[in-house]
């Protein structure tokens, strides 16, 4: 005889001289195709990323964008997936190599050639797999390759991914993509931090006239700071996931990429602030497992 609670479950026994057995459970929900898709954050991500290459492509002739991307990308999860196979001994989908190339081929101008993206990928991947701490990268992987591509090779960064090549109004996409990938990770308060303080520090700069920072207010300087703040500031692995922790970093990494901007202006203000901010998080982890150790 079955338990009310048992009834109520679906589930079916029958009586054998050892006891009750199951022989039927419910079925398991079906997951639609979309649901398999972005199960992870990191395919949510990604299904985000490629919706803005989409939108992009629109300000692309003859989808010169897409063999950029598709360069970017391949290289990408090929370097990422020879690592992992090296150090793990198994096969499985490079989903933050693909992450880091898609970021890298919508930062950088489509006319760059395709060397120099290699390039700039292959850093990024060496970074993610060789400057860690517990087992973690420190610095989000496509940032240290952009920036190192920007000193070493002065190629352009358009940052076409945010849309900042096409009409201004369609910067709500950015908005809406970067809100759902962060309500997906969790970092609104990174977030919220980084755009506050960066924000705040320009109208006030722009509000008592000291410095130009006319162009940081309007696109396309806009659409690369949100692009930053929801596709690479909030990337998990190289950011904190205390609320209090992330408050911290995205306060740190919007007040260094402002006041880069205003004392030495440039390309790299939004990398810099973002990698001392990924550096802060590193030493804070350093840190604690010493003190750890030391109890």
């Amino acid at each position: 005889m079955t338990t009310r609670s048992e009834r109520r479950s679906g589930v079916k026994y029958i009586s054998t001289p050892k006891g009750y057995i199951i022989v039927d459970e419910n079925k398991p929900k079906e997951i639609s195709p979309w649901a398999q898709l972005v199960k992870t954050p990191k395919r949510y991500v990604m299904a985000m990323l490629l919706l803005l290459t989409l939108l992009g492509e629109f300000n692309s002739s003859a989808f010169q964008g897409l063999g950029h991307l598709l360069l970017a990308v391949c290289s990408a999860a090929a370097l990422d997936l020879g690592f992992s196979f090296a150090y793990k001994k198994k096969i499985q989908l490079p989903d933050g190599g693909i992450i880091t190339g898609l970021i890298i081929a919508l930062v950088l101008s489509t006319s760059t050639p395709a060397w120099v993206t290699f390039c700039t990928v292959a850093v990024a991947i060496l970074s993610k797999h060789l400057v860690k701490v517990k087992k973690k990268p420190i610095f989000n992987p496509a940032a240290f390759g952009l920036l190192f591509s920007l000193i070493v090779f002065s190629n352009g960064q358009s940052w076409w991914g945010s849309l900042s090549l096409l009409p201004v109004w369609l910067i709500v996409f950015v908005f809406v993509t970067g809100y759902l990938v962060t309500s997906k990770v969790n970092k609104f308060p990174q977030v919220f931090a980084f755009l506050g303080v960066y924000f705040a520090i320009f109208t006030i700069m722009s509000l008592i006239g000291v410095g130009d920072v006319a162009d940081a207010l309007r696109a396309p300087f806009v659409n690369s700071a949100l692009f930053l703040a929801f596709f690479m500031v909030t990337d998990p692995p190289t950011s904190p996931a205390k609320y209090k922790d992330q408050i911290k970093f995205g306060l740190l990494a919007g007040a260094i990429s402002a006041v880069d901007y205003l004392v030495f202006g440039g390309l790299a203000y939004l990398l810099i602030g973002l990698l001392l901010a990924n550096a802060w998080k590193a030493w804070k982890t350093a840190n604690k497992k010493v003190m750890k150790k030391a109890a």
